[in-house]
């Protein structure tokens, strides 16, 4: 247990029934009336945000979670199998947990799973990845001013918009928070 006297950005407790990371917290003493704290908290399992305020030394429990690092090895419906990058331990994780990220999983890449005991309860994938498109229009010579774009669908399934530049079998880098293509890039990336 812990109390507002304890609260630091980064921390997860327990609020309403769900695990929740403390993303800003401000202590405050008015003229009039009993001290509080002002925080914003993160959903960690569905990222929403929210305001609260706390009665200054309130307590509410901390949770730990582990974070780490596995590679993703195959996919066999609802089950995800990953192995850890140290142990080679193999675990299975459902599609719940996975949930739309699956677009961006391709075998053999390294992802982060942050555990609650024994349970992974998110998967964290790299901001930017490099994957290969394999469905596209063919890319329009000269045309690199103009900022228009068209549907490129990825090996993993995903479809992004990319230049009209862009033709099918290259790779490109996409930021996997919010779907947009970045650059170019290559196989080794």
């Amino acid at each position: 247990m812990i109390s507002t006297a304890d609260f630091r950005n980064g921390i997860v407790i327990v609020y309403k029934d769900n695990l929740m990371e403390l993303v800003e917290f401000q202590h405050v003493k008015p003229g009039k009336g009993p001290a509080f704290v002002r925080t914003k908290l993160k959903n960690v399992l569905t990222g929403r945000t929210l305001e609260n305020t706390f009665r200054s030394g309130e307590k509410m429990e901390e949770v730990r979670l582990n974070e780490e690092t596995y590679q993703y090895l195959y996919n066999d419906g609802d089950l995800y199998h990953f192995m850890h990058n140290e142990t080679y331990e193999q675990i299975e994780v459902g599609a719940g947990v996975v949930g739309d990220k699956k677009d961006y999983l391709k075998e053999n890449a390294n992802v982060t799973l942050l555990f609650h005991g024994d349970n992974p309860i998110v998967l964290n994938l790299p901001n930017t990845i490099v994957l290969q498109i394999t469905k596209c229009d063919p890319g329009l010579q000269g045309d690199r001013s103009s900022g228009g774009t068209k549907p490129a669908t990825l090996e993993t399934g995903r479809t992004v918009n990319v230049p009209l530049f862009i033709n099918e079998g290259e790779f490109i880098k996409v930021d996997t928070r919010t779907n947009d293509y970045l650059e170019r890039g290559s196989e080794t990336d």
